[in-house]
Parts: structure tokens; C-alpha cells; sequence
């Protein structure tokens, strides 16, 4: 296919990357180990781990592992947030030979169980906080069998002995943030630590071809799957093959690093580069974000747009001295024209928005760090990557028109776990994903989603994309931020609804429809409107349609 991409290339990009660079991440992970030891890596409540130390600590934690009896490529399942022992445990696992199951710290029981299950993870890691979740799960008989050894890590067990202390007080005694568990088998962090010292790690053999992560779906349209991402997805991530130009990349990740954009865009991009990341455990908490970014000249931030909007909505938003911002990429949800906009005049870095998917590890594609305004589209197809736009019939479409975006690189999946069904549904004879999102490339390349194929409203025939709505919605100064879905019409077989959080209280249904068909096609403009005090989000903050279409149905939803 052509590439009519590779002539809008910013200079001294290639078309290609070399994905036999690293014969694996654990490779990569030695390079940047050596040859950045004296360098601070990960920074959480202001202690710092360097390169030296993290190598040391994940080499014992590795060699713990492996004095489990566990063999090459055995599962093990990683549940924290952005706390120290995070990068320390996934690199461990990485080093020891095996797999890593990166499991959201919010899950139910139910579903925790339901991933590990499928994982057959036999070992897991989880921070005490949630360690009553892991043994409602672990009591269940489905997986009583499967998870052999359990870590429980504690917030304080790497900040040192004093502040450590103090920490562990406020979160276990003040705060009340570690509900009361009994794992009694279960070894802590730090003990499986000071035991891997006095061990020897064993090296594995690993090659391109074998699996690192297990990463899962976010769910949001139904069931999560298993995506196997092999070290050669990984270190062939287009992104790590083009260094920023800065002197040394100060990364806030605020982004869950159990997701992919952050697992990639923060922490593996930062280990790769040299660069030191700003570990946020929280990020709904703005305030402390937003100290945070005030205490550290950032200038590498990979968020979300709902994630951007809060932080310009929060008064103390003017505090933060933006001069060394150079990068501020916006992924896993559309970047909406009102958000770059005020970030930009705020900031004075323009917000890039990326695309990509867990499947494909994930990026795709990217703006150049040469477009100064926000145009709508998801940039350019990174080196090595070829994207097509497809109809049902899996024919590439004309330019301008509507499709499915279809990819191919070696950032991809071979597939997801156990699962040949699913994987057959995604990719195509020649080598392509299926992405499942409907997009339109011009004749630069460069494609604008339109929105998820699952989530299209069909109203009398006529297509209606979410998306636009919501950008529409999004740019009324009186709304915070809003989800669409599209619920049962008895005229039209589909209506659109709206679901709003308020900046101006005084806002009124009537007020924004009417706002609404100044913009918009009549059949585009929602029907009902519903005011809530929150939206349901995923882990990264993008809003769950899904779940507003299942509580719509729930109360039996339909437009008047």
C-alpha cells in the first residue's frame, strides 16, 4: 500500500525502525540500568529511587521469584497504583523470566477473580490497600488453586524507615485506607526483598517472540480480553525510537502505569530515555496534582483529556510555571477542540493528541511536535506503522470517507489470550487490526476519528457520532465536561441522550438544547438531557458509555 504519509514527515524522521534493536525489554531494561545508574528514575511523596537502586532491588525481587519455583513464563499479576514499588515489581517479573498481568487496584473481587482466572496467574503483588479485595477473590474455589504466592507491599515499605513509619500511620490508622485483610500465607514486600539479596538471579533466554505483558482490555464495550504483547511489540514502540530533544525527560505521570498509554508513554519511555518519572498515586486528587506539578519542572505530560479539563477548572491551576513544559500528549480518549485550545493559551505547549489502542502497545499514530494549533486528527502514522481505512467488506475506502481504521506494525498483538475466536474477529488475511474505531484520513494521512463503531447512534437512518456531540456540549461555558449514548425511540429507532456535569449551575436542559441546535443537525441534537454530580469513568478518566447505556436500560430509558 502507499504511504502517502511519509512526505508530511517532520526532518530527520525515518520510515522505518529497527525492531531488533533490543532482543527484548529486559535488555532494553539492562541498557538504561548501566548506563544511567547515579540518575534518579522514579520520584513518589518526594523520595527517589535511581537507576542504580531500582536495578538492585527489582534484580532481588526477581531472584525471589524465581526461588518460588515458578517457570519461564508463568504469570504473575501486578496490582498497585503509581507507587515506588510498581516499576520495582514490573521490572522483577520482566527480569525473572515471566509474564506480567497488570491488574486495575480498583477491580471488585468479582472481577478480580475473573482475571486471574483467565491470567492462570500464579503469583501476585498487591499493595495492602486493596489486599481485602485479593482475599474475598483468592477465597473463591476457581482460583483458590492458581495464586500460589501473594506480596503485599504497604505505601511506605521504599521511603525509608522514618518517613515510611509516618506514611503507614496515616494511611492505616488516620486516613483508614487498608481495610482490614488476612492473607496469612503472604510474604511482604520488603521481606521478599531482603530475601532476593541474598540470592542469585538466574538469567532467562528470552527472545522477541516471547510474552512480557498480559494487558487487558479496558472493557469498556464489554468483556475485558487478554491482549499478549510480546517484548518485540514493545521495544519496537515507535516512540522510543524517537528521543525527545530535551536535555532530560521529567515525566509526571499522573496516568495509572497499570494502563497502557502510561505503562509506555511514562514508564517505559522515561527508564529508555534516562528520564525521571513523577509518580502520582491518586491523580483524582487534583489539589495534590496540581502541587505536584508546581513542585517539578515537567516537561514530558501524557494524560487524558477529562484529566486536562479538571486541571484548568481547579483555581490553583495558575500557580504552576509551565516554562519548561516541551511535550503534553493527549491519548485514550479524543482531545477536544475547547480543552487544546485553553491549554494552549494557558500553557503555551500545544496538547498533541495520539492514538492508539492496548492491542497495539500502544501508539499508531501521533501529531508532530511541529503543529502548533490542535486540527481534529490523530496526526500521522508512526514509522513502520501502515494504517488503512476500511468498509465492512474490508476494502480500503476513498480518501475522506468514512471507515474502519485498520493497522499494521510491529507495535500489534499476535492476539489475545486464549482466545483464537476473538482474535479472528480482529485481524484481517493481510496482517491488519481491527480497531473497532470509524475514522476519515485526508490526503496528508492524517486521520480524524469520527468514534467507536459500538458506540454510533443510529437516529432514522442517519448516522450520529458521539463524539461530535460531545465536543458541541464540551464547548458551552456552562458544562464541565458530558457523555452521549443513544437510547430506544419509538419514531426515530434511536434518539440521542445527554448526560451533563454542571460548571454553571444555573444551566437549564432547555438552555443547552437550544445552545445545541445552533450547532448541530436537528437529528445530531439531544432529546433528553440528564444533570449529574458524576460521570462514570474508566481508569485513566474516560467516561464508560456503556455503563450510561446499561443504567439507561435499567430504567427503562426511552426518548418522549
Amino acid at each position: 500500500m502507499e504511504r502517502i504519509w511519509l512526505k508530511h514527515y517532520p526532518p530527520g524522521v525515518s520510515a522505518e525502525i529497527d525492531p531488533s534493536r533490543y532482543a527484548s525489554l529486559v535488555a532494553m531494561l539492562d541498557e538504561s540500568f548501566a548506563r544511567y545508574r547515579e540518575r534518579t528514575a522514579f520520584i513518589c511523596m518526594d523520595k527517589g529511587l535511581t537507576y542504580g537502586e531500582t536495578d538492585e532491588m527489582s534484580r532481588a525481587l526477581a531472584a525471589w521469584l524465581q526461588s518460588r519455583g515458578l517457570t519461564k513464563g508463568a504469570r504473575v499479576a501486578i496490582m498497585m497504583p503509581n507507587v515506588l514499588q510498581y516499576p520495582v515489581a514490573t521490572c522483577a517479573v520482566l527480569r525473572a523470566g515471566f509474564t506480567v498481568v497488570n491488574i486495575n487496584p480498583l477491580y471488585t473481587a468479582h472481577e478480580l477473580e475473573i482475571q486471574i482466572e483467565d491470567a492462570g496467574a500464579e503469583a501476585i503483588m498487591v499493595l495492602e490497600n486493596f489486599a481485602h479485595t485479593l482475599q474475598q477473590a483468592i477465597g473463591k474455589s476457581s482460583i483458590k488453586t492458581s495464586i500460589r504466592h501473594v506480596v503485599v507491599a504497604s505505601m511506605g515499605d521504599l521511603l525509608g524507615m522514618m518517613k515510611g513509619t509516618i506514611v503507614n500511620l496515616v494511611v492505616r490508622r488516620v486516613k483508614k485506607m487498608v481495610p482490614a485483610y488476612s492473607l496469612p500465607d503472604a510474604t511482604p514486600f520488603n521481606a521478599a526483598l531482603a530475601a532476593g539479596r541474598r540470592m542469585t538471579l538466574t538469567r532467562p533466554q528470552l527472545g522477541p517472540d516471547d510474552l512480557a505483558f498480559l494487558q487487558y482490555t479496558g472493557g469498556t464495550t464489554g468483556l475485558a480480553k487478554g491482549a499478549m504483547l510480546l517484548h518485540r511489540n514493545v521495544v519496537a514502540k515507535p516512540v522510543l525510537e524517537n528521543e525527545p530533544k530535551v536535555d532530560r525527560l521529567t515525566v509526571m505521570a499522573a496516568l495509572p502505569l497499570y494502563h497502557i498509554f502510561a505503562l509506555t508513554g511514562c514508564f517505559l519511555l522515561g527508564v529508555h530515555t534516562g528520564g525521571q518519572s513523577i509518580l502520582i498515586p491518586n491523580p483524582r486528587d487534583i489539589p495534590n496534582l496540581i502541587k505536584e506539578l508546581a513542585k517539578y519542572k515537567v516537561n514530558h505530560f501524557p494524560a487524558v483529556n477529562t484529566l486536562y479539563n479538571a486541571l484548568l477548572n481547579h483555581p490553583d491551576f495558575g500557580k504552576i510555571n509551565w516554562s519548561m513544559l516541551k511535550c503534553t500528549v493527549g491519548g485514550g480518549m479524543p482531545v477536544q477542540k475547547s480543552v487544546a485550545d485553553r491549554w494552549y493559551n494557558a500553557t503555551g505547549s500545544p496538547l498533541w493528541e495520539g492514538y492508539g489502542l492496548t492491542e497495539t502497545s500502544p501508539v499508531l499514530t501521533c501529531n508532530s511536535p511541529f503543529d502548533l494549533e490542535w486540527d481534529g486528527t490523530i496526526g500521522l502514522p508512526m514509522p513502520s506503522t501502515d494504517i488503512s481505512v476500511r468498509d465492512d467488506d474490508n476494502n480500503a475506502v476513498p480518501l475522506g470517507e468514512p471507515g474502519e481504521i485498520c493497522a499494521r506494525g510491529p507495535q500489534v498483538m499476535p492476539g489475545y489470550w486464549k482466545r483464537p475466536d476473538e482474535t479472528a474477529k480482529v485481524m484481517t488475511a493481510d496482517g491488519f487490526f481491527l480497531t473497532g474505531d470509524i475514522g476519515i484520513m485526508n490526503e496528508t494521512g492524517r486521520t480524524r476519528i469520527v468514534d467507536r463503531k459500538k458506540d454510533m447512534i443510529t437516529v432514522s437512518g442517519f448516522k450520529v457520532y458521539p463524539n461530535e456531540v460531545e465536543a458541541v456540549v464540551s464547548s458551552h461555558p456552562g458544562v464541565l465536561e458530558g457523555g452521549v449514548i443513544g437510547i430506544p425511540d419509538l419514531r426515530s429507532g434511536e434518539a440521542v441522550k445527554l448526560f451533563v456535569i454542571k460548571k454553571d449551575q444555573n444551566l437549564t436542559e432547555a438552555a443547552l438544547i437550544a445552545y445545541c441546535q445552533t450547532k448541530l443537525t436537528p437529528y445530531k441534537v439531544p432529546r433528553l438531557v440528564e444533570f449529574r454530580t458524576e460521570l462514570p469513568k474508566n481508569n485513566i478518566g474516560k467516561i464508560l458509555r456503556r455503563q450510561l447505556r446499561e443504567e439507561s436500560q435499567k430504567i427503562g430509558t426511552r426518548a418522549a
